[in-house]
């Protein structure tokens, strides 16, 4: 079965393994998948994550990350520009995520980048997700 949009699979796979304190998930791999979860990484809200080849199908295995209480560092994983409704801002107009505590992943011509990285390179995209 094909997945009309596996950005927003992929998110929902995160957070329901976070909401149901797995350890790790699987998800199927692709280049801009990759790039999401490498931000996740670099911004706190995962542990790590591999490349997984099982049975000739490449995947990436994110390990989550929890607090000291047992919750998820991840409280909210939102998908902002769906197939039907693309949502588009220039540098000016990037939406601020709670406040600047949340990361906003923005797809632009340098690449997948984070909103405040893409405010000091002066390059708006198109928003992918939300992440607080």
């Amino acid at each position: 079965m094909s997945v009309s949009d596996p950005v927003a699979d992929m998110l929902t796979k995160v957070r329901n393994a976070a909401m149901a304190r797995h350890e790790k998930v699987d998800i199927p791999a692709s280049k801009l998948k990759l790039e999401i979860v490498k931000i996740l990484k670099t911004e706190g809200f995962i542990k790590n994550f591999k490349k997984v080849n099982q049975d000739g199908l490449n995947s990436i295995r994110v390990f989550l990350k929890y607090d000291d209480k047992n919750s998820s560092v991840i409280h909210g994983l939102e998908k902002v520009s769906t197939p039907g409704r693309r949502v588009y801002a220039g540098y000016k107009d990037l939406p601020r995520v709670y406040n600047g505590y949340g990361t906003l992943i923005v797809s632009t011509s340098l690449g997948v980048t984070t909103g405040k990285k893409a405010l000091e390179k002066q390059v708006g995209g198109e928003l992918i997700c939300t992440v607080w």
